[in-house]
């Protein structure tokens, strides 16, 4: 067994051996405590036929953890400078691939399709730099990627978010998308004080298992998705003053919309986060002949 990376003097060793320094501009965190690295693997459920798309291996801590445990890793990096770290880091493992890539511009799908071209189970399995954390989750989750799933670290307030039920402060336009592809919970808090540098706020690690079908059949999830950001624009109104500024002369339409929401059986002075997403679903496609005229 080789020594795991994320150790502190291990860490600091192979920083001092290539003079790296973090930046803060690219969220840099690294972890160095193995236990966590072996938990956060153990929520994907992983087996020698499955493979792991790993988003920002740093210095190859969690990649190890996971080349272990999958038939086959692919590692999306954007910091070139840890590209020969990694090379020697993970010299050990031949299952590891590292794209040197932004993930946020990478064609994942034909990664996917090129690296784990006979992988029945592919997971994602991340600590994502937290400055672009939902766009990162969005993307891998509207691409119809052939994943099971996500665990992926992130600051905790994000994930708090995420995992919202109706009726609570957190919950918003993010808690409902996220909660359109899959199932979301929070597999493990994560202090502060296992990263290098250490971040200002505790993370927590979620698992997204993604649905066979959306939990709502809308006409289109675009407006679905519009329908709901705009419910949302300022908390304290009601639904029908954020519709009316939030949708597309929204403003000119007061009656349709007051006639969709009558319609979908919501009252028109509900707050956005005391709608599920059933009735989001319902409100959105309520709307759309109004918007949408055929």
């Amino acid at each position: 067994m080789n020594k795991d990376i994320a150790t502190p003097i291990r860490t600091k060793e192979i920083l001092n051996k290539y003079g790296f320094s973090f930046k803060k501009s690219l969220g840099q965190n690294f972890i160095i405590d193995p236990n966590i690295l072996r938990n956060i693997v153990q929520h994907a459920h992983l087996t020698e036929e499955s493979g792991a798309i790993e988003v920002g291996p740093g210095i190859g801590a969690l990649t190890e953890h996971l080349a272990r445990a999958a038939k086959k890793v692919v590692a999306f990096e954007i910091d070139q400078r840890l590209l020969p770290v990694l090379e020697d880091t993970l010299s050990p493992y031949n299952n590891v691939r590292v794209v040197h890539s932004d993930i946020l511009k990478a064609d994942v799908q034909s990664v996917i399709e090129q690296e784990m071209p006979d992988l029945k189970d592919i997971m994602v399995v991340a600590n994502l730099p937290y400055y672009v954390t939902t766009p990162i989750l969005i993307k891998l989750l509207t691409e119809n990627l052939p994943i099971r799933g996500l665990v992926v670290m992130m600051q905790k307030e994000v994930a708090d978010r995420i995992t919202a039920q109706p009726g609570t402060k957190n919950y918003g336009s993010l808690s409902i998308a996220i909660q359109y592809y899959g199932t979301a919970e929070v597999a493990m808090i994560v202090p502060k004080t296992v990263f290098m540098p250490q971040p200002n706020v505790d993370s927590a690690v979620i698992r997204i298992i993604k649905h066979d079908q959306p939990p709502v059949k809308v006409i289109t999830e675009e407006f679905f998705f519009e329908v709901t950001r705009a419910s949302f624009a300022q908390r304290r109104k009601t639904i029908l003053n954020n519709l009316q500024s939030g949708l597309t002369k929204g403003k000119e339409k007061k009656q349709y919309i007051l006639d969709a929401l009558e319609s979908s059986g919501i009252d028109p002075s509900r707050r956005g986060e005391t709608l599920s997403i059933e009735e989001f679903g319902k409100l959105a496609d309520a709307l759309y002949p109004y918007f949408f005229k055929q």
